[in-house]
């Protein structure tokens, strides 16, 4: 059984990703649509724009990892979730050409389908269990 706790910072994970992947996602169209750059590469330079957007929320309010554990804390953290964001963004940016021309999907449909799977099977599991896991005092 899911404690409410648990419950709650799933819910706020959620919450951010999707700010996050508005962002993201937007970034993505203005790049492809305005600039002409193929989506593929597109969705490298919203990943990590978003990417800000969705470690800033989720390090002070999700996961309430911004504590008292000091400068290194922070680095650690950046560090893993640097690590996390390059796997996404290449699970993403792979995910969305397979199936945009494998399937002849558009790719903004294909980019939605994919980062709904990264999101819950990648992104969330590594923030929680690896990037903003709590120490035991």
């Amino acid at each position: 059984m899911l404690k409410k706790r648990s419950l709650l910072t799933f819910i706020k994970a959620q919450f951010s990703a999707f700010f996050g992947g508005i962002v993201d996602y937007l970034v993505m169209i203005g790049c492809t649509e305005l600039l002409h750059i193929h989506y593929t590469i597109s969705i490298v330079v919203g990943g990590f724009i978003g990417a800000i957007v969705n470690f800033t929320i989720n390090r002070s309010w999700t996961f309430e990892a911004n504590g008292s554990r000091g400068k290194n804390d922070l680095t650690v953290q950046m560090i893993k979730f640097a690590s996390m964001v390059g796997g996404s963004i290449l699970l993403k940016s792979s995910g969305t050409y397979l199936l945009t021309e494998g399937a002849r999907i558009d790719y903004k449909i294909s980019r939605i389908v994919v980062d709904i799977m990264v999101s819950l099977g990648f992104n969330y599991t590594l923030q929680r269990y690896w990037v903003f896991k709590k120490n035991k005092p």
